[in-house]
């Protein structure tokens, strides 16, 4: 399925219009200049979905700063021209993505600075807004982090509820081997990770693990020649406290649900 940014981005816009904008339409017709400005220190995340949704009412956008670039207090991100009812038309729904956005990457920058070793990299969940899956995961990668699954049919996940609903995580991950190259497989203990290291997954998840039952998971697939063969991940209970010291154990991919599902948007505004 190929994702259409602008189509989505104009469906952002008409359900915020609905019928009309029918305050801004008792404006004057005129032209005016305006400029989004950060209130606090940022990561900027979104700026060219921004521009786009001025651009689909036929605004001019001009990036100050870009994707990915710090922002401080009272800094300009972007300056817009055109119609003041079409700019006031888009100013909710353009800072509203914007804020969304650069909360995430920000967070997420925040977590991946607390990350000592370069070999371990910081994954976002799908535990995403409805409808923001894409601009939420996106936000994440100009962060520094990384996307992991967009949807269900990217990569084989088998998780505890799985196993709940299923015969057993054993045949489970038998016929996710007879139909994929590459699945991943939670469990929640150190025998069920080497059972799954044994079996051929690609990815294990150590659910809610600590950082002491990590490390002895990752003594036991040494021992078994397996540590090499599967990556690492780690979730469940990680925070800008502890992350360093899941971090420090050696695991290969740190997910964190918080940075998507939790997120403390930042403080901008725009102003004519």
């Amino acid at each position: 399925m190929t994702f259409n940014v602008t189509k989505e981005l104009k469906s952002f816009l008409d359900e915020d219009i609905g019928k009309g904008d029918i305050t801004s339409s008792l404006l004057p017709r005129k032209k005016i200049t305006a400029r989004i400005i950060s209130r606090e220190e940022a990561i900027v995340a979104g700026a060219r979905f921004a521009k786009e949704i001025f651009n689909i009412m036929g605004c001019n956008v001009q990036i100050v700063k870009k994707d990915g670039q710090k922002t401080k207090p009272n800094q300009t991100i972007m300056r817009i021209s055109g119609d003041a009812g079409k700019i006031l038309t888009c100013e909710r729904t353009a800072l509203n993505l914007l804020t969304r956005m650069s909360g995430i990457a920000t967070q997420t920058n925040e977590l991946v600075k607390k990350i000592p070793s370069k070999k371990t990299k910081l994954y976002a969940t799908r535990k995403t807004a409805p409808g923001l899956r894409f601009f939420d995961k996106e936000a994440v990668k100009i962060g520094g982090g990384e996307k992991h699954r967009l949807r269900l049919d990217e990569m084989v996940m088998i998780k505890d509820n799985h196993i709940a609903a299923g015969d057993s995580i054993l045949q489970l991950i038998k016929k996710a081997k007879k139909k994929y190259k590459k699945f991943e497989v939670e469990v929640e203990n150190n025998s069920d990770a080497l059972l799954a290291a044994k079996e051929g997954a690609t990815i294990i998840m150590l659910d809610n693990f600590s950082p002491a039952q990590i490390k002895k998971t990752i003594e036991n697939l040494k021992k078994e020649k397996l540590r090499n063969k599967v990556k690492l991940e780690a979730s469940g209970g990680i925070t800008s406290k502890n992350i360093s010291q899941y971090a420090k154990t050696g695991v290969d991919i740190i997910s964190v649900g918080s940075i998507t599902n939790s997120v403390k948007g930042i403080d901008v505004s725009l102003e004519i």
